[in-house]
């Protein structure tokens, strides 16, 4: 970790060497990686004193960070993650609360907390995050960042903590567009759906309705509208299945089910002491049924369709990244947890879809940063990349 880290972004282990190419087309990037990561010389702690503790040393490094590695990038440490990634808040009950660089008062966001705060800090150029939930994008959208959720299974995931696996991706964080997209050419390969130069944008009128008004003014007619003016205008679309409380409820319980298979077994033999919200939403989802997720696997697979469909080839849905900017850290937990059940509503079309989502830092509200989204089909990562240099250069 760095010697001066104000931001609190990293987990202060002991500094091991972690070698590097000396050459490569990330070789002047310094990077954090998130402690779910295995990195050879260090555990791996997940934001637990319990998984810590049991985690002993690595031998071996994750794959897509010793691709990093090998593309040149000098690792600066491991950055801070909220409790087994099961949250949305940036606030550790065993760790703390990483800093948000763009707004000191507010809330990085989680999971992938320390991560967004290290760049958003400038402790480092970029840095490696997950994305179950929304742990990317949140934090994108609250620290002023780049941010994508890929396409699922896009980046690997290997040996890395899990969370519910058929969710969680591999996403990571940085200020500058051209930075970003240097580290998606490391990570993402070829587009196996790439977008036409002219695509179809869409406006998810039921997505922008979730916004808070004053918020989605700014949002709306400032970058909103530069965007259409580039790409052409939006045409209003419906994407939301049945209801929000459908699309909500219904990624809760496989997000849950799986969360439960991946750390109820450490909860019941060792009954760690789980920080708030982190201790209800696994007791909660140790009660999901057999029945509920069988449900909810098939509204999943429905929506899939029904949003593949609507995009085909060529769609790309323009919309807000998260319903307002970061709350305050000063939030009671009450009114958090509020937010982040209003957040997952939004979050949740990418994660039950499994398609790609890039969170752009387009505009700022009341003194902090509130990010606009680009979604588009199964595939179409890169293309969603070369959307956004195309929208930072106009």
């Amino acid at each position: 970790m760095p010697l001066h880290d104000p931001a609190h972004a990293f987990v202060p282990y002991p500094d091991v060497p972690v070698p590097s190419a000396a050459t490569g087309p990330l070789a002047d990037l310094r990077f954090g990686v998130k402690d779910l990561f295995d990195v050879a010389g260090y555990p791996t702690g997940g934001g637990s004193p319990t998984v810590l503790a049991l985690s002993g040393i690595k031998t071996r490094t994750a794959p897509t960070v010793q691709k990093l590695l090998d593309a040149g990038a000098l690792f600066a440490g491991k950055t801070v993650t909220d409790e087994l990634a099961f949250s949305m808040n940036g606030n550790n009950a065993h760790f703390g609360a990483p800093l948000n660089g763009a707004a000191h008062d507010r809330i990085t966001g989680g999971s992938s907390s320390g991560s967004a705060s290290a760049v958003s800090s400038c402790l480092c150029d970029f840095a490696l995050g997950t994305d179950t939930g929304g742990s990317v994008r949140a934090p994108a959208n609250h620290c002023g960042l780049y941010g994508l959720r890929p396409t699922h299974g896009r980046v690997s995931l290997e040996s890395v903590l899990d969370l519910a696996p058929s969710l969680d991706t591999c996403g990571w964080f940085a200020r500058d567009v051209g930075t970003f997209v240097r580290v998606g050419d490391v990570l993402l390969g070829e587009d196996v759906t790439p977008l036409p130069a002219d695509v179809r944008l869409f406006w998810p009128e039921d997505v922008w309705a979730m916004m808070d008004a004053p918020a989605r003014r700014v949002l709306e007619s400032g970058a909103a509208q530069g965007v259409q003016s580039l790409l052409g205008p939006a045409t209003p679309v419906q994407v939301v299945r049945e209801s929000w409380d459908a699309m909500y409820w219904n990624f809760r319980y496989v997000q849950s089910r799986e969360a439960w298979l991946t750390d109820g077994p450490l909860i019941e033999r060792y009954a760690p002491s789980l920080g708030p919200g982190v201790a209800e939403r696994f007791a909660w989802s140790r009660n999901v049924t057999d029945e509920q997720v069988n449900a909810a696997r098939a509204f999943r697979a429905a929506f899939r369709a029904q949003l593949a469909g609507l995009l085909g080839d060529d769609g790309v849905l323009l919309m807000p990244t998260m319903p307002d900017i970061a709350p305050l850290r000063s939030a009671s937990e009450a009114s958090l947890e509020d937010y982040r059940n209003r957040a997952i509503r939004m979050l949740c079309i990418a994660g039950l879809a499994g398609f790609p989502q890039l969170s752009m830092p387009m505009a700022r509200h009341e003194g902090a940063p509130l990010g606009l989204s680009l979604l588009g089909p199964a595939g179409s990562d890169r293309s969603l990349l070369a959307l956004a240099v195309r929208i930072a250069s106009s």
